[in-house]
């Protein structure tokens, strides 16, 4: 009968650590980390011969272990995934994908010193919210504009600015919840401002406004309720009467638009919603909007308005603290750029391309794609070809949905459709869509590169359905 394995045949850490085969793990991953691992593997090694194993790994075999150890607590826990949730905009996916302009702008800002606050011209001290804010006053029609790190932010410096202290007038209608269970009722508290509520959670009328005002008034707040709607027997009071109202009192209407766009949505056959323009024009002294959900940039929160308010704002000790970075401001100032031709938008801005996308060119997609998902995944699944809706996400135009095309996969109990989307989020780039009718759906609207999706299914390490 052979002897039995002991701890003694198993190389000791030094023994590892000198040999050829670690060299490459002490290159890329350092000493103390290679030495960590390499005791890892071998404890796990000594509990296996513990058990009753009677094959010791050998050194080849310790160090791929190893290798394997690190490369997994080295991966980012922020890498790349396929959204083919259906839902343009995901919150928890990161929003929107920059547009390839944005991202070299950033990428050349991170590599490089730039001039973020040194006025070239002078060699004086420069203000890095002059990088967009001719930019955004050309694409709003504002008098003045500044930016901060989200539109929540935008909304509480606005608030402080003119309103800590002071009554801040707004619509029962319009105390809207944002993600994450932020309210606006708890923004404007932070913000320093009394809360007035007018009206009734559906019907408000500008009588509701007119007998609100008095002397400690500071700020009229109207708020687009872009993330649900209220039917039925409704009442509000459209912007630009609210801003004759706010006029006559000599009190800033302070609008926000939650995501804002600076464009038509209805040329993409989505409801159409109040562009920043458009809002300007209704007499808002201040607009504030997002950069990361349908302007499709990176996160940010814009205020344009009036100059006078807005130097007001800029003089507001909580601007410093909520001000943006010289990567985001550069991602910013290309993607703005790209709204100067409207026309090649689609192609030039990912959020648009998707937004616009055909059910036709999906569907197509979704056709070529069905072979190659039903050949990795074998006979234990069915795939099929399906229509679904897609939406746009991060609370904007809730109601609305596109059609959109992609595949269904479906197997015998929902375990199985549960170990096979965990599976598949645990792929190198992970595949993220939902569960739906009693299947997997993967929505295609957001899936641009065919070839690396295909590569990425090869590495399936696929369960078995029950």
């Amino acid at each position: 009968m052979p002897d039995l394995p002991s701890f003694r045949d198993l190389p000791s850490v030094s023994a590892l650590l000198g040999a050829a085969e670690t060299a490459p793990l002490i290159e890329l991953f350092g000493l103390r980390a290679a030495t960590e691992a390499l005791r890892a593997v071998l404890e796990e090694a000594r509990a296996a011969i513990r058990r009753g194993d009677s094959n010791p790994p050998s050194t080849d075999k310790l160090v791929a272990s190893a290798s394997r150890l690190l490369a997994l607590k080295d991966r980012s826990s922020l890498r790349p995934a396929f959204n083919l949730t259906g839902i343009v905009l995901h919150t928890n996916l990161g929003r929107a994908v920059l547009a390839q302009a944005a991202i070299e702008a950033a990428t050349a800002a991170m590599r490089d010193a730039v001039a973020l606050e040194f006025d070239l011209a002078t060699g004086k001290r420069g203000e890095r919210d002059d990088h967009v804010r001719d930019l955004l006053c050309e694409l709003t029609g504002a008098e003045d504009a500044t930016i901060v790190n989200n539109n929540a932010a935008a909304v509480l410096l606005c608030l402080n600015t003119l309103a800590d202290g002071r009554e801040a007038i707004v619509s029962r209608g319009e105390l809207i919840e944002i993600g994450g269970a932020f309210r606006m009722p708890d923004i404007m508290a932070r913000a320093g401002a009394v809360m007035i509520e007018v009206g009734t959670t559906n019907r408000t009328h500008p009588k509701d406004y007119r007998a609100a005002l008095n002397e400690r008034t500071g700020v009229m707040l109207k708020v687009h309720t872009s993330n649900y709607r209220i039917q039925g027997f409704t009442a509000e009071v459209d912007a630009k009467e609210l801003a004759a109202i706010a006029r006559e009192a000599s009190v800033p209407l302070l609008h926000d638009l939650g995501s804002g766009t600076l464009i038509d949505l209805s040329h993409y056959g989505l409801k159409k919603e109040p562009t920043v323009r458009e809002t300007v024009a209704d007499g808002a002294g201040l607009v504030t909007f997002s950069g990361d959900k349908l302007l499709g940039g990176p996160q940010a929160g814009f205020i344009v308005g009036h100059k006078a308010w807005l130097t007001e704002i800029n003089r507001n000790p909580m601007k410093r603290a909520l001000r943006v970075d010289k990567i985001r401001l550069a991602a910013i100032e290309a993607t703005l750029k790209l709204y100067r031709d409207p026309d090649r938008l689609v192609e030039r801005l990912p959020t648009a391309r998707w937004l616009a996308r055909a059910h036709a060119d999906i569907a197509a997609q979704a056709a070529r794609m069905l072979q190659v998902l039903a050949g990795v995944l074998g006979g234990s699944y069915v795939v099929e070809l399906t229509d679904c809706d897609s939406q746009v996400g991060s609370g904007a135009l809730p109601l609305d949905t596109m059609p959109s095309a992609g595949l269904i996969v479906r197997a015998q109990g929902g375990a199985a459709l549960d170990r096979l989307a965990a599976a598949l989020r645990a792929l190198p780039r992970p595949v993220i869509g939902r569960i739906v009718d009693n299947g997997l759906l993967l929505d295609l609207r957001c899936l641009d590169d065919e070839a690396e999706f295909v590569a990425t299914l090869s590495a399936l390490h696929l369960p078995r359905a029950s």
